[in-house]
């Protein structure tokens, strides 16, 4: 039977996989173990060669598993690239987060579209891959806790750059209907932790109050914020065109009578270009280290204000030419370009030289919601490019 007729099969494949994907709770900084032997268990059946990348405690896990060539020509490797981690859920969901629900033509489910969707379809396209005379060798890499800051991400890179794969064509499957996304900001996400000293409410001057230094803080990251208007890059894609810097939250004190000697913000940083985070920086440790630190310690010398980098995710630069994104534009005849605003780790395999373009099934719109879905018609148009990618590599 051909691929073309089969493509009904393929699509059945598909939503059992997603619906085994989905039932694996695999929370950022959870473990994931259980889910990347399901599909580290299904390549290798299909004759696959892989390698794994741990965390420290070995919890959480990074697969990249590769179809060989059969008939290698010298055509550049597909990278076929999705994270296996879903942000947490709500009690509001109308169905079960973690058991695929079909209604008419979506599919719901904690990552159904982002992005176990994506991983769903490529591994129930691996056997047709596995059965044909590739002349490019087609990989898989499944990574952990992208939704936060990208921390499986790099590891795998460097990896990777350890093995001499640093060239080729990577496809992030991220959710983008389908759409070529040949560029996004970066995303720096940090915690800045302060401490003070205790006291009795009462008497404010004989402590150091945490949460008011955080306050300073967070109106000195809103000062830098409206600077960073005025400093748009000429012919910025992005919308808005500047970086921005958001406050994710701010917690500290245990009554409102004794002084906090404890408070943590929470906060992140787009930016369109690196210099504009190195400026931020420097704005704050020099306002930090000259201002708020040295009068923390005049009352109390043991004070200190520490910011932890969560991760940061380099942005992902448009190329005036991208043999990733032509790639794609061949294969669909779309030949649209569009930038979004959320991360992706798209930027990481294009900095070791890998060609890259962020294209997946699904929408945006759905992903972090209660009762997250994909509709039926995007899993079967990625099997379609999927399909396509398999046309062009068996061809001479």
């Amino acid at each position: 039977m051909s691929t073309e007729n089969n493509i009904d099969a393929i699509f059945k494949d598909s939503l059992k996989i997603l619906s085994d994907l989905i039932a694996f709770k695999t929370v950022s900084g959870e473990d994931n173990n259980s889910l990347i032997n399901y599909c580290d268990e299904i390549l290798k059946k299909l004759g696959a060669t892989s390698f794994k990348t741990f965390d420290d405690e070995k919890k959480r896990v990074n697969l990249f598993a590769t179809i060989k060539s059969k008939k290698p020509n010298g055509k550049k490797s597909v990278i076929l690239s999705g994270h296996t981690d879903v942000v947490p859920v709500s009690k509001s969901w109308s169905t079960d987060p973690f058991k695929a629900t079909i209604k008419g033509d979506k599919l719901f489910g904690r990552g159904s579209c982002d992005m176990k969707g994506f991983i769903a379809c490529t591994l129930a396209y691996a056997p047709i891959y596995a059965k044909e005379n590739l002349n490019r060798d087609i990989h898989f890499s499944f990574t952990f806790d992208e939704e936060t800051a990208c921390q499986g991400a790099p590891l795998l890179i460097k990896e990777l750059k350890n093995r001499g794969i640093i060239d080729g064509i990577c496809i992030v499957g991220e959710p983008t209907n389908m759409k070529i996304i040949d560029a996004h900001k970066g995303c720096y996400e940090y915690t800045t932790y302060f401490e003070g000293l205790a006291g009795h409410g009462s008497a404010p001057e004989k402590g150091v109050n945490a949460v008011e230094y955080a306050t300073r803080y967070i109106s000195k990251l809103m000062d830098l914020r409206e600077i960073l208007k005025s400093k748009v890059p000429k012919n910025s894609v992005f919308d808005p065109p500047y970086t921005t810097i958001g406050i994710g939250g701010i917690s500290g004190g245990i009554a409102r009578n004794v002084i906090a000697d404890k408070c943590r913000v929470d906060w992140e940083m787009r930016p369109v270009i690196k210099e504009d985070g190195e400026f931020v920086h420097k704005e704050l440790n020099e306002f930090v280290n000259k201002e708020l630190l040295p009068e923390m310690k005049k009352i109390f010398p043991k004070s200190s204000i520490k910011k932890e980098i969560i991760g940061e995710i380099i942005g992902f630069n448009k190329v005036s030419k991208s043999e990733a994104c032509e790639f794609i534009s061949n294969l669909t005849g779309d030949n649209s370009r569009e930038v979004v605003s959320f991360g992706t780790e798209a930027g990481l395999f294009q900095e070791i030289g890998i060609s890259t373009v962020v294209c997946g099934p699904g929408s945006i719109e759905q992903a972090h919601k209660v009762d997250e879905f994909i509709t039926l018609d995007q899993i079967k148009k990625c099997l379609i490019l999927l399909d396509d990618i398999g046309k062009n590599s068996r061809k001479n």
